[in-house]
Formats: structure tokens, C-alpha cells, sequence
């Protein structure tokens, strides 16, 4: 199966910042911020940016003198032992914090041989999840989750798919032709969320961005009851451009 990824921002942002933090390890004592920008020859604001996310992760740590340092949080990811279960508490971090700056349910999702798998999410009292009443791993046709994932793949992987699991009708909105949704698959741009409007749930909206690392297919989504669709198409450009850390995170 082939996998059709295109860069988005985040990904750029995502390799930006694994440079940095490339050039950063290279360097034991501590390296200057002016040392990184001529070293990684990225634009002062851009360093800037990166440097004040790669702080936020833990994954760099500026001394009293001004020098950057690796993290202890990418001690930990680093770490042959432990790594897993670093690398899920890291992201939680992150899920967390996007539930509560974007006030909706946030989900890490996979496409792990052949099935989709919500791998973890971050939800709370004011920000409910997504009540899995069909089982997500056979609704890929209607969930902006399962959309997402499927854009990566190419179209014998989405044939594939949808060979595999019949497009049951959810709700009046489902889409259940194969031929429609396999040419809105191919019309969606990587940069442009892919949303779910009351497609698998009547009274839920959600929205997913991709998110690379290496050859996986994922995405983070989001989800909010219907009486905050006028947020969802905010929320989920704001999350596309937040999508960097997850992507950091898996790369490591």
C-alpha cells in the first residue's frame, strides 16, 4: 500500500524543529540562540518560535547564561527503556492542553494495518468525547477521524478499505456511495481540515488535520456537540497549526 503524504505547515515546522534540536544535542554545554540561527540558518522570528515551543515540551532548557541544553523530556523519549510509555504521557501533555485552549474533545488517531485506532484522547465535563455507539474501526467513511486517514493512503489502499467495511448509513447526512466519497478523498487538500458534520453522530461535529511521522498514517481530531458548530471551522484551522508538537513528539 502506498501512502500519499503531503507537507503541511506543521510538518515543516515539526523538521524546523528537529534540527534545532539536532544542533542543540551536538552541543553539551549549551549553544546560543544566535549559534542556532547560523547553524540552522532559520530566520530569527522563526528560531524564536521554535525555541519557545521546544521550551513549552521540555525538549530544551535555556541556562542562566543564555545557552540552550537539552531537555528532560527528551531525556526520557531518548531512553531505549521507557520509551513508550514517555512517549504516551507526552502526548497526553499535549492532547491535554489542546482540550482545554480549544474547549473541545481532542483524539490522536492511527491507521495501523489496515484499521483505524483512536490511540488516545483528551476530554473532560466541558469538552465531551464522541459517544462510540458504531464502532470507529468500521466507520472510516463517516468520521472526520476515519476521512483523515484515508486521504494519506493512495487509492488502491482506500479501495482496500472501503472493500473491507460496508458504508452503513449513521445518519441522514452519511455519505454511502463509494464513488462520491473517493472523489471528495481525492479533491481534499492535506491543508484543509477534514470535518465531520453530524456524518456518524447526530449532534456531534468533529474535525481532523494529518500528522505525519516517517511512513505512519495519523491525525489529531477534534469534537464538539452541535451547538458549537459555529466554533468547529476556528477550532480546527487552529489545530492544524497546532498539530507541530504531536508530530515532534512521534518523530523522536
Amino acid at each position: 500500500m502506498a501512502l500519499k503524504h503531503e507537507p503541511t505547515a506543521p510538518y515543516h515546522s515539526a523538521q524546523d524543529a528537529l534540527r534545532v534540536l539536532e544542533t542543540v544535542a551536538r552541543h553539551s554545554t549549551g549553544v546560543t540562540d544566535t549559534e542556532l540561527g547560523r547553524r540552522t540558518g532559520l530566520a530569527p522570528e522563526r528560531l524564536t518560535a521554535l525555541l519557545r515551543m521546544l521550551r513549552r515540551e521540555g525538549y530544551v532548557e535555556q541556562g542562566t547564561d543564555g545557552g540552550y541544553v537539552t531537555g528532560a523530556a527528551l531525556a526520557r523519549l531518548g531512553a531505549a527503556r521507557g520509551h513508550e510509555q514517555a512517549l504516551r504521557e507526552q502526548l497526553q501533555r499535549i492532547l491535554d492542553r489542546l482540550r482545554d485552549s480549544l474547549g473541545a474533545a481532542v483524539y490522536i488517531s492511527r491507521y495501523v494495518d489496515g484499521e483505524v485506532r483512536v490511540t488516545q484522547y483528551a476530554h473532560g465535563p466541558a469538552a465531551p468525547a464522541v459517544n462510540e455507539w458504531f464502532d470507529f474501526r468500521c466507520s472510516a467513511h463517516a468520521t472526520a477521524v476515519g476521512k483523515s486517514l484515508l486521504t494519506q493512503l493512495d487509492h488502491n489502499g482506500r479501495r482496500d478499505h472501503l472493500a473491507r467495511y460496508r458504508m452503513t448509513r449513521l445518519t441522514s447526512r452519511t455519505i454511502t456511495s463509494d464513488k462520491v466519497l473517493l472523489s471528495r478523498l481525492e479533491a481534499q487538500p492535506a491543508t484543509v481540515p477534514v470535518l465531520d458534520l453530524q456524518e456518524y453522530a447526530i449532534g456531534t461535529v468533529c474535525a481532523a488535520v494529518p500528522v505525519t511521522a516517517g511512513s505512519a498514517v495519523g491525525c489529531l481530531a477534534l469534537s464538539l456537540p452541535v451547538e458549537h458548530a459555529h466554533r468547529l471551522r476556528r477550532a480546527a484551522e487552529q489545530l492544524n497549526r497546532d498539530a507541530a508538537p504531536v508530530m515532534l513528539s512521534l518523530a523522536i
